[in-house]
């Protein structure tokens, strides 16, 4: 199984927009290091030939370019913020690409604000063609196992501070990406990951929705896997820093990073 992180970073990306000159504020990233250079969080699983994609990141078209995605097999939505779904319109071409309707998994609660934002996407499809994205929902929940794109994925419940995620975990690997606490039943559901890609949006302290450096380190130490991978990391997450002061089996990830998981 291969894990392609599409993007790395938070909801503003980095750099962000701004700086004195108007080409990016970098806050304490080095911008001569292009893993510093992050879009918005997403990522790929992939095994045997089939793609499942998780959330539709604002930047999806540039990302399945640039990390050589030839199309996906169903969609998987972790929740309805911004940074997670307004890429939804380029999943048209996916679509084109497929042939047919993609398949969509999600909470009862991201589809209802997705079907608020996007009610098009949910309106049959007429063919031949596709003019808008044509998605077909399927609502899951937290402690489920669902098959999706020919992988099984146990699901597990998260803590987004003012709102809930979906954790996801498939074979060795798991995701958690916009988490700022997790429960037993999650540590549960990640006891004996191999390889775990776990947002972190900031080193300098708590966060009231994201999970802050030291509060990664310590669930990365609890759950023991061989190798976590940070994510959806914002301005003061600076690579180079990153790699020199975390410790042995953690590591920063960045765009177009691919896992080899067994």
């Amino acid at each position: 199984m291969r894990v392609i992180l599409l993007g790395t970073g938070g909801s503003a990306g980095v750099p962000q927009i701004g700086g004195a000159d108007g080409s990016g504020d970098w806050g304490s990233c080095d911008p001569a290091e292009p893993r510093n250079r992050r879009s918005r969080a997403s990522i790929v699983i992939e095994q045997a030939g089939r793609r499942l994609l998780v959330d539709t990141a604002p930047d999806l078209r540039s990302q399945l370019l640039a990390c050589g995605v030839p199309g996906v097999d169903a969609i998987l939505y972790t929740h309805a913020h911004a940074d997670h779904i307004t890429g939804l319109d380029d999943v048209r071409i996916l679509n084109r690409i497929a042939g047919r309707p993609i398949e969509a998994l999600a909470s009862a609660a991201t589809f209802e604000e997705l079907a608020r934002r996007f009610d098009y996407v949910f309106q049959p499809w007429q063919p031949p063609g596709f003019f808008r994205p044509v998605l077909e929902g399927r609502v899951v929940a937290p402690g489920e196992i669902v098959r999706a794109a020919g992988l099984d994925l146990a699901l597990f419940d998260q803590d987004h501070g003012f709102s809930r995620t979906l954790g996801l975990r498939c074979g060795g690997f798991a995701y958690s990406t916009d988490v700022v606490r997790l429960d037993e039943a999650a540590f549960a559901a990640l006891a004996g990951v191999q390889t775990w890609v776990l947002g972190c949006f900031q080193r300098s302290g708590p966060h009231k929705t994201h999970a802050h450096l030291d509060l990664a380190l310590d669930w990365a130490a609890r759950v023991g896997a061989r190798r976590t991978v940070l994510t959806h990391m914002g301005p003061d997450m600076d690579w180079a820093w990153l790699a020199r002061h975390l410790p042995p089996g953690v590591e920063p990830g960045y765009d177009g990073l691919v896992l080899e998981v067994a």
